[in-house]
């Protein structure tokens, strides 16, 4: 009976039941192959969807990279501009200040000079007052310096032989001299009854001649003339 029952079991399959496993096989196969080709095209459609990723997060660098060196050449460019413009304007403003000094210096110069202020208390004194101020009483305010030659002798001694070497037919009446320690060089001349003063001295004729000389040497410096 055993013997017979293991022959049995290892006997041929019937056509239907091996047509069946062959059909369970085939179609298991077929499945898996389906399966297989859609998780590789799954992981195609990944990898082309990652490498476009990529690609767009490249070119997305690539243009913020652009973007921000280009703004950062403008920058430079711009701030060089705005360097180069405040150079100018300081080494404009270096050049007017010492052009004003000068003037100033020249203007000093000449209105500290005795004899020049001689000159310009007898043209005050003398035809300004008969022309323009007659019949009032002035001032003439001059450096104290000069007219009373402290504390320097030698320039006392001068003082004496010019400004009050003049003698007193020169000045009509009314006309007073004056010493004054906030004048260097030129005079100011007061109205006394009008209390006007009229600023002759060094430093109101500078500012006058740098307001009158420094536009016409500006366009000569920029080139315009």
């Amino acid at each position: 009976m055993s013997a017979g029952g293991a022959g049995l079991a290892a006997g041929p399959q019937p056509k239907g039941v091996q047509d069946l496993i062959d059909r369970i096989r085939e179609e298991g196969v077929r499945q898996a192959r389906e399966e297989a080709g859609r998780i590789i095209d799954e992981a195609e459609r990944k990898a082309a969807k990652m490498l476009a990723d990529a690609r767009e997060e490249a070119q997305r660098l690539r243009d913020q990279a652009h973007e921000e060196i280009e703004a950062e050449r403008v920058a430079a460019i711009e701030a060089l501009k705005l360097s180069a413009r405040d150079t100018v304007l300081h080494l404009e403003s270096q050049v007017f200040t010492a052009f004003e000094r000068f003037v100033e210096r020249l203007v000093t110069k000449s209105l500290c000079d005795i004899c020049f202020i001689r000159s310009l208390v007898l043209v005050l004194a003398g035809h300004a007052v008969e022309e323009f101020i007659e019949d009032k009483d002035i001032q003439i305010l001059i450096s104290e310096a000069i007219l009373t030659g402290e504390p320097d002798e030698k320039l006392r001694d001068i003082g004496k032989e010019t400004i009050l070497g003049l003698s007193s037919d020169m000045l009509r009446e009314g006309v007073e001299l004056l010493p004054a320690d906030d004048v260097q060089g030129g005079a100011r001349v007061r109205l006394v009854d009008d209390k006007l003063e009229i600023d002759l001295t060094d430093k109101a004729v500078s500012k006058l001649l740098s307001e009158r000389l420094l536009p016409r040497f500006r366009a000569i410096l920029e080139g315009i003339e």
